[in-house]
Formats: structure tokens, sequence, C-alpha cells
């Protein structure tokens, strides 16, 4: 089978063949229909994210089994499924305690070889899924059966870029009427905006650094659009009463725009980051300002979803037609497509781009 391969941390991603064996004991093979290209493959290809090499990356996808290994009885040949590239354990102490998106094993997968290359090099699987490839195996809690009335290719994206923006707003605690930001408007951010709207926020505010996602902003919820400017703090106040708004949520990963967001929230406002940054970029707040604002400033991991919970109401959301998938995408690509999608997220160009296998 063809899948796209990173040799090596900062090289480019290469489409070859791959040998993948039978599934396991509590494995599933699936043959991918579709897979979305997230900013954490970009942040696992060159390195600001460790990940063993070589290695077929992609962990956001969509498909149907082929095959089960022995004892797996949760799905079977023929069914649709979401991948999980967090898959919970339910059994270490954040599972145990009502966290499954901070379980210890969810990355179990990704640290040992899952298939080879043709000269026997063996191959790890990006965050455990490997979905840019036609085919994978996974640990079987890695699947999840596909709701009822959700397009194959689209669900790719309930996979990470919506489980994460839907988690956000709600583990935030987004309330009707109240006021919402959000930096940086990929697949993330506009999963964001859908979900403000869903909860019945307002004013929905959107800031980019690129003029050219105003319309997929408006058309994903939100109220106003602003570019990125070193006074973006100041015209959010403006929009809101002069307070700030009640919450914030960073999609970037950078140490100043988390400090944006913080500063264009009011005293009390919450600010809740998803992007995921470098551990020498630095955020720095004054221990006055900590006191004085009252703000609280969070990390989200996943949404802080459990996407065997969470993926029913999500279904429930698209069937009623109030979450759109495809105003997520602006790019449907092959394997080969996906450098050139890498390069549009580095210049922050587009939103999702979806490798469609079929």
């Amino acid at each position: 089978m063809k899948a796209a391969v990173l040799t090596e941390v900062g090289a480019p991603l290469r489409v070859a063949d791959v040998v993948l064996g039978d599934p396991g004991p509590g494995q599933v093979r699936v043959r991918l229909a579709a897979a979305g290209v997230c900013h954490s493959d970009l942040s696992l290809a060159g390195g600001m994210l460790r990940q063993p090499v070589p290695a077929v990356l992609g962990h956001e996808g969509a498909g149907t089994v082929v095959a089960v290994g022995p004892d797996v009885r949760s799905v079977k040949a023929g069914d649709a499924v979401v991948l999980n590239w967090a898959p919970p354990c339910r059994r270490c102490h954040f599972c145990a305690i009502g966290e499954p998106w901070l379980c210890e094993h969810a990355a179990d997968a990704a640290t040992a070889p899952y298939a080879s290359l043709p000269d026997g090099t063996a191959l790890y699987a990006g965050l455990g899924t490997a979905a840019f490839a036609e085919e994978t195996v996974v640990p079987a809690r890695a699947v999840l059966p596909l709701p009822a009335g959700v397009e194959l290719h689209e669900a790719a994206l309930l996979g990470c870029a919506v489980l994460t923006g839907f988690g956000a707003v709600r583990s935030a605690g987004v309330r009707s009427g109240q006021s919402i930001v959000v930096y940086g408007l990929g697949g993330v951010g506009l999963a964001v905006l859908q979900a403000a709207r869903i909860a019945g926020a307002g004013p929905i505010i959107a800031v980019d650094v690129n003029p050219s996602k105003e319309s997929l902003a408006l058309a994903c919820g939100a109220t106003e659009f602003r570019l990125a400017a070193d006074d973006i703090s100041k015209q959010v106040r403006a929009l809101t009463g002069g307070y700030g708004a009640d919450h914030a949520v960073e999609c970037v990963g950078r140490a100043d725009t988390i400090r944006t967001a913080w500063s264009s929230t009011r005293r009390g406002g919450h600010t809740t980051v998803v992007g995921i940054g470098g551990k020498q970029d630095m955020v720095s707040l004054s221990a006055l300002e900590i006191f004085h604002f009252a703000r609280t400033l969070r990390g989200c991991v996943y949404g802080n979803t459990d996407p065997e919970r969470d993926l029913p109401e999500l279904a429930g959301h698209i069937r009623d037609g109030r979450l759109d998938l495809g105003a997520l995408i602006t790019d449907r690509i092959d394997l080969a497509g996906i450098p050139e999608a890498f390069d549009r997220m580095r210049s922050g160009s587009g939103a999702r781009s979806l490798v469609i296998f079929d």
C-alpha cells in the first residue's frame, strides 16, 4: 500500500510503499477514506513534538474496518469508524479521576513499530494512528464507530479539529450571551467558532493574520473579524463594552498570542490555550496583574474531551444542520499534496486540507 513517509525529522514527506501486517490481538485494520492535515503533523515533522522515525504521520482520519484481530468485539469488518489518536486506557490515574484526555497510556501505540518499508526498515505510527496511508493498523480502542448520518470523508475532521474546538468551548464553560474572541482560524479555530455559535455566545470575534480568513470566519459563526495587530486587545475591548471578552481561545500556540489573548479578556475572564507551542517560548505575566485581573489561563488537551462520549453529540449537531464540517475544508488533496498543505499552514493560508483516498 501507499503512505506518506517521514524518513527523518525536518525532511519532506515522500509517498512510498509500506508493508502492513494483519491485525494482532486487540488490533483493527482500517482502510482510510480521508485524513485531515493538522498543524500537529507539521509539528511532528519539524521536531517540535517528538516522533520516532521513519514514520507515517497523520492522526485525523476516518475509514472502514477491513479486518479485526483476536478478541476484538467493539467493531467488525465493514464498520465505518473515526480514528482516535489519544485513546484512553480507562485504568490509569487520570482515567480513574475522569480526565481521560490526560491518559498515561494514550501514546503507547506511537512508541513501537507498526509496519515496515519493503527493505524491512521498521516504521512508526505518528501519534499511534498513521493516517497518511491507504490503510493502517491501530488498537481497537483507537477506533470509534461513526454515528449514522455523517459523511465518511468529512468525518475525518471529527477525530481532531472538531473534538478539540468543541471541547475547548464546552470545557471553558462558555454560556449563551457571553462574548468570546478566537485567535487563529485554522481547522480548530473555525471549529471553535461553530461551537461558540451553537452555545449562543455573542459577540463572537475572530482574529487572524490573513485577511482571506474573514469569509471562512463569518461562515462559521463569527460576528466580527479583525486582523491581528498590536492594538488587537484594545479593539476587542471596544467590541465588548470596554471590558474585554468573557472568553478567549488561543489556537496558535505562540507565547505572544497567548499573552494577547489573556490581555483581551475582562477582569475575571478566561483564556483557553489549545495551540501547541515550543517549550522555549515563554509567556510572561506579572504577579500583580495575576492578582488584579483575576483571570484564568488554562491549557486544553484534545478539547478536554472523551471522544467515545462526545462523538454522538457532535453527530447530532451535524444531522440537525448546526455543525458544518465542509466549512472547515479549503483543500482536497491526495497523499502527494501533503507537503504543499504543510506550506499553506506555515504561511497561514486556508483551513483544513483533506487527503482523499478513494
